[in-house]
């Protein structure tokens, strides 16, 4: 489908947490007439039916009111139930398009989407980048995995949403792409909390730290939300939880299981979290890495720091 036929499309939707809700708000405000499903909270949904969506109690009653559905979830286990459980999307017995917007297994999403093929239901991946800000204006980076025509049906959804859609091969390289993207920024996570712990064990402060690399060629966007923590405290400067970060990095050590090979750093960088998620700090923030770091090496970044 191409031009006005794809906003005749019936979009459902799963998952309106911090940045579902915001991507659901673009795609009723782009037109797409909208069924959503509430799950804890009802603020986002109130909101959304208050704008005209449709709201609906189960998976399988939103793939009945759809064509396209869009999932938002936490990864593999919670997209694997969202379409098979009970009342699941597949229960619905209709061809269905899946637009799978979470960070999931990449093996997972191949094989989840070869046995969906069999019954009519096609399942691509499009996992997101940058944060809730992002995703309330219509501004997020999606990597979508799939074949050049379940792209081409996709792409006007996701445009609806983001600034940049990037189509990366088939099902289930988007989501590859997004464990290397998120190795990368919880890598720098790990280097600058280990990095300022150092710092802070010979006197050097955050602040004098920042100094030096602000503004310098190690600067960059990623860097200054983490410090924007590390310096003002400003505990939504990067809204992802460190038990999400976690779930990531145990995805892909899975993938470099899979793939038969070593990886010596990600193996470090997903110990880091489990380190925080183990001394009961998953529902913090990735920046709030440095507190841990720190607390476990005997300093402080918030308190003065005398030179040792």
């Amino acid at each position: 489908m191409q031009g006005d036929d794809i906003m005749k499309e019936r979009i459902g939707f799963i998952g309106l947490g911090a940045m579902g809700s915001g991507m659901a708000a673009n795609l009723l405000a782009k037109g797409f007439p909208l069924t959503v499903m509430a799950h804890r909270k009802r603020e986002a949904i109130d909101r959304l039916v208050a704008d005209g969506a449709v709201e609906e109690k189960t998976p399988k009653d939103v793939a009945l009111a759809s064509d396209i559905v869009v999932l938002c979830v936490t990864g593999s286990p919670q997209v694997e139930q969202a379409v098979k459980g009970a009342d699941g999307l597949a229960s619905a017995g209709k061809p269905l398009f899946i637009i799978d917007c979470s960070t999931s297994n990449p093996s997972l999403t191949v094989e989840l989407a070869a046995g969906l093929a069999a019954s009519g239901i096609t399942l691509i991946d499009a996992p997101l980048a940058r944060t809730p800000k992002e995703a309330a204006e219509g501004k997020l980076d999606v990597m979508a995995g799939g074949t050049d025509e379940q792209f081409a049906r996709a792409k006007p959804v996701l445009d609806a949403f983001a600034a940049r859609v990037i189509h990366t091969g088939p099902t289930g390289s988007g989501h590859t792409m997004k464990l290397l993207n998120n190795f990368i920024s919880m890598g720098y996570s790990a280097i600058y909390s280990e990095a300022l712990m150092l710092g802070a064990k010979a006197g050097l402060t955050p602040q004098v730290f920042n100094s030096v690399i602000s503004g310098s060629r190690m600067d960059c966007s990623f860097y200054q939300a983490f410090f924007d923590f590390v310096l003002n405290r400003n505990e939504n400067a990067q809204r992802f939880a460190m038990v999400n970060a976690l779930k990531d990095m145990s995805y892909l050590a899975s993938f470099a299981q899979s793939a038969g090979v070593a990886n010596p750093i990600g193996s470090a960088v997903r110990n880091s979290f489990a380190t925080a998620v183990a001394g009961g700090q998953g529902e913090a923030f990735v920046p709030a890495l440095s507190d841990v770091i720190a607390k476990l090496n005997g300093v402080s970044l918030v308190d003065p720091l005398p030179v040792r």
